[in-house]
C-alpha cells in the first residue's frame, strides 16, 4: 500500500486552500491599509499565492504518480485507468473524472492568476482578491474533508483509498487488498481530442474569471470604465480558447459518435455554449465602450453573466441534477451543495455591488445613431444573449422540475424530445439575424454615416452577394426559405467584411482580426447549412425486400445490408463488405479475424500469418501483439472503374457504460463532400446461429468438393500432439485435417480435429470459416479406402447493416473555424499590446 504519496497529496490539497484563502485576505488588507503597510500586506499576499500554485503543483504530481503508477489501491486510478493504457491516455485520465477536472481548472486559474499578479501591478489587489476567493472555493471541491461536529463532508478527495470509497466484503477480510487492474477508461474516450479537449476548454473556463475580477474589482475601486482596457484581451483571450474548445468537442463526436453531425444539442454542450455567446457579446460591447464610451453597463452586467454561466453549466453537469438527460454529466459526488453555495456566493456578491454602485456608474446622454456602428453592433450583442436565452431556458427544464418538488409541487415538464430539431430551428433564424447585424455594422467602422454615404458604401457589397447568393442556390438547388435567408447572410457577412478587410490592410494590418473573425463565421455559417441542412442519406435500400419486419420503416430504407464479398452498388460507388479487423493498439493498420489467434489473455492476439496493410507489412507470422478487444472494425471497400477509391474502417465498441455497443462512423474525405459511413447494426456474435443440418460426404486427399457453393479441397492430413485446453497422453491419438476453402476474394483453411482417447473415446472438434458462414467436422477416417468423412454444416454468409450520408461542403465549416481562429488571436494580440503600450 502507497500511503504516503496520497497523504501528500491530499496535504497540498490542504495547502492550496489554506494558501487561496491567505492569499485573498492579504490582498484585501493591501487594498484596505495605509500606504506604508501596503507593501508589506502585498508581499504576503504574493508569496501565499505562490505558495498556493506550488500546492496545486503538487497536487497534480501527485495524482499523476498514482495513476501512471497503477496504485490501484487508489479509488481514482482503480475508476479510471489500468495498466494496459499508453501514457497520453493515462494523462487524459488525469482529467476524467470530477475530482481531477476541478483539479485542471484550479491549475489554470492559478497559472492565469501568477501572470496577472507580475503585469498588473495597479489591479493587482483588488483582482487578485476575486481570484483567491475563486480558487478556495474550487479547491473545496476536492479537500474530500469531514467536519466531525456537525458530520458534513467538504468536496470530493482524488486521493481516498479504494477500500474506503466503495462497500465490498473482501476489504473486511482482506483490508489491504489491491486490484490486480483497475476499471479502465471508457474506450469511447480513448481518442486523441479526449488528450487536447478538456484541458483546452477548462482554459476557457478560467479564461472568464479575468474579465470578471477586472470588472468587480473596477465596481469595487469605483474605477468603473478603467477596467475595460485591461479586461478586453483576456476576454478575446477566453473567446478564443474557449470557442476552440467547443469546436474540438464538436469534432470529436463528428469522428466518434454516429447521430451524424457535430453538435448534438445535448444540455452539457448547451452549457457551455450559452456562456460562450454571452462572452462574444461581452466583447463587442467593451469595444462599443473603448470606443464611444456607451454600453458601459451592458458591458457590467454581460462580463458577471458570463462568470455567473459558467459557474451554472458547472452545476448543471456535476450536480446529478441532469438525470438521463445528458450522456455526458457527471454522477453526483455530494458536492450539489457546495456547486450552490459556489454559485450563489458570487452571482449574489457582484449583483448586491453592482446594484450599490449602479447610479454612480457613468452612462451618456448621448443616442447611437442608426448610423453609426455601435448601434448595429450593440443590436448584435443583444441577438446573441437573446440566442443564448433560448437555449438557456429548456436546457434547464431538469432545474425547474427540481425547484418545484422542493416546495411539495409536482413538474411534468420535459426537455425536447427531438433536441436538435427544436433547437436549430431557433438558432438557424439567430445566426442569420446576426450575420446580417454584423455584416451592416462592418461598413460605418466608428464613423456616423449620412443615408447617402451608407448607400454608396452598402450597394456593392449587397449586389455581390445577391449575385454570389443566386449563383449558390441555382447550383446547389437550395430551395427552403430558411436554408436561403442562412446562406444570404452567411454570403453577405463574408462579402463585408473582404471590404472592410481590403480597407483596413491598408492602413494597419493588425486592426485585420475583427474582419478577419467575422469571415471566419460567415463561411461557419455556409458550411453549417449545407452539412447539416442537405445531408442526405446515400445508404438506401433499393432492393424491394424489407431487411427485418421487427425494425422500423425509417431503418428498412435508409440502412444497407451488406453480405460478406457480395458488391453493392451506393453513392455512385460499387461497395464491398470484406470482413471483421481488429486494429493492433500501435496504430499500425487492420487485421483480418481470420489471420489471427486468441490467447489466455484478451487483450493479446498472435498472427497466424504475415500480416500486409496497404502493400507494406506490419506483422510477421508468430508474431503477438496488443488489441482494444471491445473494439471491432468493418472494412468497407469503395470501388469506381474497377479502381478502389477508399476503404472505409466504421468502428462497432462494447461499451457497457454506454450502454452496450457504440458505432463510430469512418469518414471518406473529399474537397467537395465527406462519405460519413458507420454500423447500424452488427452480426450478434454472442446468439447461436442457425446451422443447417450435417451433410455427410467422403472425400480423398486433393480431391474437390463442395460446400455453400465455394470449392474446397483436403490438402493434408497430420497427427498432432498438442491441443490447446486439452491434455493428450501417449495413448491418445488426434489428427488434424487441412482444407482449403476458396473463397470471392480470398482462400481459407478450416482446421478440424479427430481425436481417440484413452483408446475408446472418440472426439471431434470443429472448425468454422465465419466469413463464408461454413463449418466443417472430420467425421471419421477410412484407412481401407484412403477416405476421409466429412460433415459439413453452413449458414448465413456474415453480414452487416450500414448507413452513410453525404455532407456536402462541411470542409468550408472546418476551414471557417480555423479563420475565426486566426482572427480571434490577431485580435487579441492587438489588444494585449496596446494595453502593454498604456501601462
Amino acid at each position: 500500500m502507497h500511503y504516503f504519496i496520497g497523504d501528500l497529496g491530499h496535504l497540498f490539497v490542504i495547502t492550496s486552500f489554506v494558501t487561496s484563502l491567505i492569499s485573498a485576505f492579504a490582498y484585501w488588507k493591501a487594498n484596505s491599509v495605509s500606504a506604508e503597510l501596503k507593501d508589506q500586506w502585498l508581499i504576503n499576499a504574493r508569496l501565499a499565492f505562490y505558495s498556493h500554485g506550488i500546492a496545486v503543483l503538487g497536487v497534480i504530481i501527485c495524482l499523476f504518480t498514482i495513476i501512471s503508477k497503477h496504485y490501484f489501491e487508489y479509488h481514482y486510478a482503480y475508476s479510471h485507468s489500468d495498466s494496459r493504457l499508453p501514457l497520453h491516455y493515462l494523462i487524459s485520465t488525469f482529467w476524467n473524472g470530477q475530482e481531477g477536472s476541478f483539479l485542471l481548472w484550479i491549475f489554470w486559474q492559478a497559472v492565469i492568476g501568477v501572470f496577472l499578479l507580475n503585469t498588473q501591478r495597479i489591479w493587482e489587489a483588488p483582482v487578485m482578491v476575486v481570484f483567491g476567493l475563486v480558487q478556495a472555493f474550487l479547491a473545496s471541491m476536492i479537500l474530500g474533508v469531514v467536519i466531525p461536529l456537525i458530520n458534513i463532508k467538504i468536496g470530493s478527495s482524488p486521493f481516498i483509498l479504494l477500500r474506503d470509497a466503495i462497500d465490498d466484503p473482501i476489504f473486511s477480510l482482506q483490508p489491504d487488498f489491491i486490484p490486480k487492474d483497475g476499471s479502465g477508461l471508457n474506450p469511447l474516450l480513448q481518442n486523441y481530442w479526449m488528450v487536447i479537449h478538456p484541458p483546452t476548454l477548462f482554459l476557457g473556463f478560467a479564461l472568464t474569471l479575468p474579465p470578471f475580477a477586472f470588472c468587480i474589482a473596477g465596481l469595487w475601486q469605483k474605477k468603473y470604465s478603467e477596467w475595460i482596457k485591461p479586461a478586453l484581451p483576456w476576454a478575446l483571450l477566453g473567446g478564443a480558447i474557449l470557442g476552440l474548445g467547443i469546436l474540438m468537442g464538436g469534432y470529436w463526436a463528428y469522428e466518434t459518435l454516429n447521430f451524424g453531425g457535430y453538435w448534438n444539442w445535448d444540455p452539457v454542450e448547451n452549457a457551455v455554449y450559452v456562456p460562450w455567446l454571452v462572452l462574444i457579446a461581452t466583447i463587442h460591447t467593451m469595444i462599443i465602450y473603448k470606443n464611444n464610451k456607451t454600453a458601459l453597463k451592458s458591458a457590467m452586467i454581460l462580463s458577471i453573466a458570463v462568470f455567473v454561466l459558467i459557474l451554472y453549466s458547472t452545476f448543471l453537469t456535476r450536480s446529478g441534477i441532469l438525470g438521463d438527460a445528458s450522456v455526458h454529466s457527471f454522477t453526483d459526488l455530494g458536492l450539489s451543495g457546495q456547486l450552490l453555495i459556489y454559485m450563489l456566493f458570487f452571482t449574489v456578491a457582484a449583483v448586491l455591488l453592482a446594484a450599490i454602485r449602479w447610479k454612480e456608474i457613468p452612462t451618456t446622454e448621448k443616442e447611437a445613431s442608426i448610423y453609426s456602428r455601435e448601434f448595429w453592433i450593440f443590436l448584435g450583442a443583444i441577438t446573441l444573449c437573446l440566442m443564448g436565452f433560448q437555449v438557456l431556458l429548456p436546457t434547464s427544464i431538469p432545474v425547474y422540475n427540481k425547484i418545484i418538488e422542493l416546495f411539495g409541487g409536482e413538474s411534468n415538464l420535459a426537455p425536447p424530445a427531438d433536441q436538435i430539431g427544436f433547437y436549430s430551428k431557433f438558432q438557424l433564424w439567430f445566426g442569420a439575424l446576426v450575420a446580417l447585424l454584423s455584416g451592416t455594422g462592418q461598413f460605418f467602422w466608428w464613423k456616423r454615416m449620412d443615408k447617402d454615404t451608407l448607400k454608396k458604401e452598402m450597394l456593392p457589397p449587397v449586389l455581390i452577394s445577391l449575385v454570389i447568393f443566386v449563383i449558390i442556390i441555382s447550383l446547389a438547388k437550395v430551395y427552403q426559405p430558411a436554408y436561403m435567408v442562412l446562406t444570404l447572410a452567411g454570403v453577405y457577412l463574408i462579402v463585408s467584411n473582404i471590404k472592410v478587410l481590403l480597407a483596413v490592410t491598408k492602413v494597419n494590418t493588425s486592426l485585420s482580426g475583427g474582419a478577419i473573425a467575422h469571415i471566419g463565421i460567415g463561411m461557419m455559417l455556409i458550411g453549417v447549412m449545407f452539412s447539416s441542412g442537405y445531408s442526405y442519406v446515400v445508404s438506401l435500400n433499393n432492393t424491394g425486400m424489407l431487411i427485418s419486419k421487427d425494425l422500423p420503416t425509417e431503418f428498412n430504407r435508409d440502412n444497407l445490408l451488406l453480405f460478406i464479398n457480395e458488391p453493392r452498388s451506393m453513392a455512385g460507388y460499387d461497395i464491398e463488405y470484406l470482413g471483421e479487423r481488429v486494429e493492433p493498439r500501435n496504430g499500425s493498420g487492420y487485421v483480418s479475424k481470420n489471420d489471427i489467434d486468441l490467447t489466455m489473455d484478451p487483450y493479446r492476439v498472435v498472427a497466424t500469418k504475415d500480416i500486409l496493410f496497404n502493400g507494406k507489412k506490419i506483422l510477421n507470422a508468430k508474431d503477438t501483439f496488443e488489441i482494444n478487444p471491445e473494439n471491432t472494425y468493418y472494412e468497407i471497400e469503395l470501388r469506381k472503374n474497377g479502381k478502389v477509391e477508399a476503404s472505409l474502417f466504421p468502428r462497432v465498441q462494447i461499451n457497457p457504460a454506454m450502454g452496450g455497443f457504440v458505432a463510430s462512423p469512418d469518414i471518406k474525405r473529399t474537397i467537395s463532400r465527406d462519405l460519413y459511413t458507420h454500423v447500424s447494426l452488427p452480426m450478434n456474435r454472442e446468439e447461436e446461429p442457425e446451422w443447417s443440418e450435417t451433410e455427410e460426404i467422403r472425400t480423398r486427399l486433393n480431391q474437390q468438393f463442395f460446400v455453400n457453393d465455394y470449392v474446397a479441397v483436403l490438402e493434408e492430413v497430420n497427427r498432432i500432439y498438442e491441443i490447446e485446453g486439452y491434455k493428450l497422453s501417449d495413448d491418445d491419438v488426434a489428427v488434424q485435417a487441412k482444407i482449403k476453402v476458396s473463397g470471392e476474394r480470398n482462400s481459407y483453411y478450416a482446421d478440424p480435429i479427430f481425436l481417440i482417447k484413452d483408446k475408446a473415446q472418440v472426439g471431434r472438434i470443429f472448425s468454422e470459416i465465419n466469413d463464408l458462414g461454413v463449418r466443417i467436422t472430420l467425421l471419421n477416417i477410412h484407412p481401407d479406402t484412403n477416405e476421409f468423412s466429412l460433415g459439413l454444416n453452413t449458414r448465413q454468409k456474415d453480414w452487416v447493416i450500414i448507413k452513410a450520408m453525404e455532407k456536402p461542403l462541411i470542409n468550408i465549416l472546418w476551414l471557417g473555424t480555423g479563420v475565426l481562429m486566426v482572427g480571434f488571436s490577431m485580435a487579441m494580440v492587438r489588444r494585449f499590446r496596446e494595453h502593454r503600450k498604456s501601462n
